[in-house]
C-alpha cells in the first residue's frame, strides 16, 4: 500500500478532529493490516498486543460463558470471535466501515458471526447497563480526545460490577521514538508531555492520524473518576524466539522494555452515582 506523504506535528488536537482522521485512515489501512497481521491475531482468537500473550493465558476478562460482552474497536472481530467460541455473547463496535466489512468476511469464512456495529467510544449506541463486559484490545482507546467521555460510556453501559479491560501502547514508549531497532530504546522527549501525535497530509493540509497519550498516573485517575476500581496492570515480557516486528515493536526493544500496557477493573458504582 503507497502512503500519502505526512508531515508529523505534535499539537492539540479535538475529539472531532481526531475522529475525522483516524476513521478514513483506518479505512485506508485496513486491508493491509489484515493482510499483514491476520494470520499472527487469528480469525477467532484473542491476543492482547504484538508480544503475543493471549486472553486464554491472561485470563483479564474473567467468565465468559453467559456473559454479555462489548469489544470497542472491535477491526475485524477476531477477538470477539474468539468470545464466541468460550461461550459469551460478544458484539462488536469500530469506527472504521472497511475493519467491518473484514469481520463479515470471517464471520462468513469461520462461521461464527459477531454482531457487529459503526461507531464511537465516546458515544456507544447501546442502552444503559447491557454488558458484563467491555474490553477494548489495542482498540479506541489511544485514538479518542474525549477519553474521559469514553470511559464514562463505558461504565454507563455495564451492569453494576461489570468488567472493563483494555490494552494499549506502553505509556513509556512515548519517551522513544518508534523505531522497532536500537534507536527506539534512547528516550528523546518527555514521559509528561501529553501533546498528542498528529500526522498531517502534505497534499491536502488535513489531519491523517491521531494518537493521543496519558501516563499511567493518568489512566488511573480515569478509571477511578467513573467508579472502578484498578485490578490488574499486566506489561507482558517479550517472549523468548519471538522474532515478530510489528511497527514499534520488536525483539530489540522487547527485551529491555515493555510495549503494552493491560488494565483490568471492576465498576463499583454506576457512573455519576
Amino acid at each position: 500500500m503507497q502512503h500519502p506523504p505526512v508531515r508529523v506535528e505534535r499539537r492539540p488536537v479535538d475529539e472531532a478532529e481526531s475522529r475525522r482522521a483516524n476513521g478514513p485512515d483506518w479505512d485506508r489501512y485496513a486491508d493491509e493490516y489484515q493482510s499483514t497481521h491476520g494470520e499472527f491475531l487469528g480469525d477467532a482468537g484473542f491476543v492482547w498486543g504484538p508480544e503475543g500473550l493471549t486472553e486464554a493465558v491472561a485470563g483479564v476478562l474473567g467468565p465468559l460463558e453467559g456473559r454479555d460482552v462489548l469489544e470497542v474497536g472491535s477491526g475485524a472481530g477476531q477477538c470477539s470471535r474468539w468470545i464466541r467460541t468460550q461461550g459469551g455473547r460478544a458484539v462488536g463496535l469500530d469506527l472504521s466501515h472497511r475493519q467491518l466489512q473484514h469481520a463479515r468476511r470471517l464471520d462468513l469464512s469461520t462461521g461464527v458471526s459477531v454482531p457487529s456495529v459503526l461507531g464511537t467510544a465516546t458515544a456507544l449506541p447501546f442502552a444503559a447497563a447491557s454488558f458484563d463486559v467491555v474490553f477494548s484490545s489495542f482498540g479506541a482507546l489511544q485514538f479518542v480526545s474525549d477519553i474521559d467521555v469514553a470511559v464514562a460510556e463505558t461504565a454507563r453501559v455495564l451492569r453494576p460490577g461489570g468488567r472493563f479491560a483494555f490494552s494499549i501502547t506502553h505509556p513509556t514508549r512515548w519517551m522513544f521514538p518508534d523505531d522497532p531497532g536500537e534507536a527506539g530504546l534512547v528516550a528523546s522527549q518527555s514521559y509528561w508531555d501529553r501533546t498528542p501525535y498528529v500526522e498531517v497530509d502534505d497534499a491536502t493540509g488535513l489531519v491523517s492520524y491521531v494518537e493521543h497519550h496519558r501516563t499511567l498516573g493518568d489512566w488511573v485517575s480515569l478509571l477511578a473518576h467513573a467508579g472502578f476500581v484498578l485490578t490488574d496492570l499486566l506489561e507482558p515480557e517479550w517472549p523468548e524466539h519471538h522474532d515478530r516486528v510489528w511497527g514499534g515493536w520488536s525483539a530489540t526493544r522487547g527485551r529491555f522494555t515493555p510495549g503494552t500496557a493491560i488494565f483490568g477493573a471492576d465498576l463499583l458504582r454506576p457512573a455519576g452515582a
